[in-house]
């Protein structure tokens, strides 16, 4: 006997929403996805990052590769050199909101804030006061399938797909629950080999936005 498999009807997960269209929301699902309902997705909100030296600076020392990391966020960071030295040097890195997320020193490599880097020695050292703009750019703002590795925002769990979206060969419209709902948490699908703790954090972040899992 042959058998047969359907997937899941549209919004099947959903328990409970808000009256109208108030926990929906349109958006657009990142091509090579194909989802089925009740997928929980991550948003991608964050991109590349670049650096510009500071238009007075003394020091002709320039930025290494940058790595942009989970905690980064979108916007434009600023280095500060805060001690000079004979090839070398110590400098402080403020987040967007001018927050002091880590020091570091020249020429060593560095972590702090979501970002990661080497800022290189020149010919002529920095002097205290030397500054540097890291601007992290914005996410494309699509959605994604939630990512456990992610770095560009895919890795946080924001909404769960409303209904079936295949974007295999390019993006694609969709509808998404984003807030004041009760779903089933036995309909939801979420990435392979996700732990009983991450999914128990990813719930958790659901349930902050409004996403409450039965």
């Amino acid at each position: 006997m042959t058998a047969l498999t359907e997937g899941l009807h549209a919004a099947e997960f959903v328990i409970s929403e808000a009256s109208g269209t108030r926990s929906r929301q349109a958006g657009t699902l990142l091509s090579g996805n194909d989802l089925d309902s009740g997928t929980v997705l991550g948003k991608v909100t964050k991109g590349t990052a670049s650096a510009e030296a500071g238009g007075s600076n003394t020091g002709d020392g320039a930025m290494g590769a940058i790595t942009v990391g989970a905690l980064a966020v979108a916007g434009i960071y600023t280095l500060n050199i805060i001690e000079a030295a004979t090839n070398a040097g110590r400098f402080e890195l403020l987040n967007p909101d001018g927050v002091a997320v880590g020091e570091g020193n020249v020429a060593s490599a560095f972590s702090g804030g979501g970002l990661s880097f080497t800022l290189a020695d020149g010919a002529t050292d920095f002097v205290v006061g030397d500054t540097f703009a890291i601007t992290v750019a914005a996410g494309s703002g699509k959605y994604d399938a939630l990512d456990l590795t992610g770095a560009d925002g895919s890795e946080d769990a924001v909404a769960i797909l409303w209904g079936p979206v295949d974007a295999s060969l390019a993006d694609a419209s969709c509808a998404v629950i984003t807030r004041d709902c009760e779903v089933n948490g036995s309909l939801l699908t979420w990435p392979a080999g996700i732990t009983a703790d991450q999914k128990a954090a990813y719930i958790a972040a659901l349930e902050g936005r409004g996403i409450i899992v039965r």
